[in-house]
């Protein structure tokens, strides 16, 4: 295969494994053709290595890139369960919450029936005492007209 054929090849696409091998100088001996075969080859074996290289660097940065997502995942699942326990435990006081207050109109309840019999008590006493001043004084009004 000629050097015109080889690059026009090259341009086509990949080398056949006929074009990978090195190109040997015809026995002619064109001293511009070797240097061109020569040249071309270099480049060639450069470009696969280069090629090599880039594949494993990509190759690296594929798996760079898993990690960090596999450790950032791992992070933001341990975020989301431990945002889900602490929903439920807001849940959980809210609830306590409502019944605490239930239980707290309760007892304010019990507590003004409380004062309201308490005052009511106390109502009544002062009714009793009043009834048992006026009584007294009935009795000695009484006593006062049975003695004159």
């Amino acid at each position: 295969m000629s050097l015109h054929q080889r690059t026009s090849a090259r341009r086509r696409g990949p080398l056949s494994p006929e074009c990978e091998k090195p190109l040997q100088p015809n026995a002619a001996g064109n001293d511009l053709e070797s240097s061109l075969l020569q040249i071309f080859t270099d480049h060639h074996r450069t470009s696969l290595r280069l090629r090599e290289t880039t594949e494993k660097a990509k190759k690296e940065a594929v798996r760079v890139a898993d990690l960090l997502v596999d450790e950032v995942n791992g992070g933001v699942q341990e975020s989301f369960v431990n945002e889900k326990r602490i929903e439920m435990e807001i849940r959980g006081l809210a609830a306590s919450i409502v019944r605490f207050m239930k239980q707290s109109d309760q007892w304010l309840t019990a507590t003004h029936s409380i004062n309201t019999a308490i005052k009511e008590i106390g109502d009544f006493e002062n009714w009793m005492k009043t009834m048992e001043y006026d009584c007294k004084s009935i009795t000695t009004a009484i006593h006062n007209i049975h003695k004159e």
